[in-house]
């Protein structure tokens, strides 16, 4: 991948967000070359970017070096640099202990600590200083996900002139959760610096209107919030999706097509084969699916010859306590399960922690009968999009939580509320026993939502809505730094 140095210019639309699109590699001699990121945000928004002059503004991924901005491969990379506390009290603390328990319905107990908030706010700052230096006059920004909530009002300050979006990529709860939040009011504030706040569900949209007018006190209509300086920020929804048609063509490769076969030579032919795949993280219900199905083999409704479960469980928050208590429960119940059901050569549960390239991750879903995607609460889940966009021959079953955002595109899956273990069985077990014409009906009606509605129609669709924005802008008043 070429890069070049380049002197500080400006940029017609800038993506803020708290990762770079490159990772940054190491080699053995000591040079440090970047490799780009998989990810459908990158490929959706890369193609726009290049025409606009586009920038990226990012942490790259370690803490303590100090970067300048380059170009790669035709893009403008700037990172932005945290110190290590930085990154524990920001990311780790407030970002991922503190919001992101909160914003997914309390299913682990969020942290409340005044430093965290504190780093919040510094580092909220860091990225809108580096966007308002980068934007070019009357620019486009669009800033991503929770972990920056506070650079709209922040950039707006700043930069008055621009046009400023939002996505939050994450559910967002109601006020009865939301209004736990010590710095509640703060993070309203500064989501209402953009311009257009975008969510994935418009149940979430409403959220957001509600509680500005309750906790903000600003009067509302519908997704219009109206400000004393005359702004309006409309709050709407646009469901996040996958490059549908890549996806297709991967998994249509003959490496790939070889090497699903593999997968299931390897498990042993099962009848069927079941498959979940997840970052290692306590929403995405993996603990309640895998007793879900190690109770239909125990019940006799299969044995381990007929049916077996493959679980990628990705590595992620490791240095965080709840994840790594997360992690041994999965250890034991996995092995318990086999322990108890497994035989020689066939264990129940295939249990995986690790990450795979998108390569593998295709064969895994060309080799699976039955895809599990159980999240307690998920803004959307692209995993279950991957999955029905390589079912090219309108084969395969989706078992879906109702409570991930997918679930309201996806609506032929097999839905199941997966806090019901005997549902979830149900479910899993009509998925099993379905006939090969029902699954068929599902998955074409599926594959037809996921390839109208794909990544790249997703950006389009929120860039130009925010382009439509009328710029009448002026300051608003920054967020406060203290609870």
């Amino acid at each position: 991948m070429s890069r070049s140095s380049r002197k500080r210019s400006t940029s017609d639309l800038v993506v803020v967000a708290n990762r770079m699109p490159v990772d940054r590699v190491v080699d053995d001699d000591g040079e440090v070359t970047w490799r780009r990121s998989p990810g459908g945000l990158v490929s959706a928004l890369e193609p726009v970017m290049r025409a606009n002059n586009g920038a990226w503004i990012g942490w790259p991924g370690d803490t303590g070096s100090d970067i300048e901005p380059f170009e790669d491969d035709g893009l403008t990379l700037v990172p932005v640099t945290m110190s290590e506390q930085e990154h524990n009290e920001f990311y780790e603390g407030f970002s991922n202990a503190t919001l992101w328990p909160l914003y997914h319905d309390l299913v682990a107990k969020p942290s409340f600590h005044r430093e965290w908030w504190e780093s919040y706010v510094t580092v909220n700052q860091r990225f809108a200083d580096a966007a308002a230096k980068f934007a070019a006059k009357d620019a486009i920004v669009w800033v991503q996900d929770y972990q920056l909530q506070l650079v709209p009002a922040m950039l707006r300050e700043l930069r008055p002139d621009l046009r400023i979006g939002f996505y939050l990529h994450i559910p967002f709860p109601p006020a009865e959760l939301f209004s736990q939040l010590p710095w509640r009011r703060q993070i309203l504030e500064g989501l209402l610096g953009a311009d257009l706040v975008g969510f994935q569900l418009s149940g979430a949209a409403q959220n957001f209107v509600r509680l500005v007018r309750q906790r903000v006190g600003h009067k509302t209509h519908r997704d219009a919030v109206y400000l004393p300086d005359g702004r309006v920020v409309q709050a709407r929804a646009f469901p996040i999706s996958i490059d549908f048609a890549g996806f297709e063509e991967l998994a249509r490769s003959e490496g790939v097509t070889a090497r699903a076969e593999e997968i299931r030579r390897d498990l042993g032919n099962p009848t069927k084969l079941f498959l979940g795949i997840d970052r290692l993280d306590y929403t995405k219900g993996i603990y309640a699916r895998l007793r879900a199905f190690s109770e239909l083999i125990a019940d006799g409704e299969f044995s381990v010859e007929d049916a077996m479960f493959v679980q990628v469980a990705t590595p992620s928050r490791e240095r965080v306590d709840q994840y790594r208590l997360l992690r041994d429960d999965i250890d034991r119940l996995v092995g318990r399960i086999n322990g108890d059901l497994g035989r020689i050569g066939r264990p129940a549960i295939s249990y995986l922690h690790s990450s795979f390239p998108r390569e593998e991750m295709a064969a895994l879903y060309r080799a699976a009968d039955i895809m599990v995607v159980t999240p307690f609460r998920d803004g959307m889940n692209l995993v279950a999009k991957e999955y029905v966009a390589c079912r090219y021959d309108s084969d395969g079953a989706l078992v879906l939580s109702e409570f991930a955002g997918a679930s309201n595109e996806l609506r032929q899956a097999y839905l199941v509320n997966p806090y019901d273990i005997n549902g979830m069985k149900a479910r899993m077990l009509e998925a099993y026993r379905a006939d090969p014409k029902d699954l068929s009906r599902r998955m074409r009606a599926m594959r037809k939502t996921v390839a109208e509605n794909d990544v790249s129609h997703w950006a389009s669709a929120f860039l130009d809505a925010l382009s439509a924005v009328q710029p009448t802008h002026s300051k608003s008043t920054r967020p406060a730094r203290r609870s």
